[in-house]
């Protein structure tokens, strides 16, 4: 997981949010274990009429202004990295 371009920290959670491991801005955070483990929960629980029961999310992704989670689930665990958003010079000058 360390060798992820930008990554801020990870998580690597069990099916109920048990910390396995973690590292980085992410090292031991049981609060946000907690409320990936929420989000999850409430993913496979939406609408089972518009998405078939067995069809579950591949990955998902919360994008803030300077970083972004990216979250998916693998072999009955939970995989959660924070990266870094760069916005190049010029962005930076138009959104100022």
């Amino acid at each position: 997981m360390e060798k992820i371009p930008d990554q801020l920290g990870y998580l690597i959670l069990t099916e109920d949010g048990a910390v396995l491991e973690s590292g980085g801005d992410l090292e031991n955070d049981e609060r946000v274990a907690t409320i990936i483990t929420d989000l999850i929960s409430l993913s496979n629980s939406i609408d089972p009429v518009a998405f078939g029961p067995e069809e579950k999310f591949k990955k998902i992704s919360i994008t803030y202004d300077d970083h972004w989670f990216s979250i998916c689930i693998s072999n009955k665990k939970i995989y959660v990295v924070k990266r870094s958003i760069h916005t190049s010079s010029s962005e930076i000058a138009v959104n100022v």
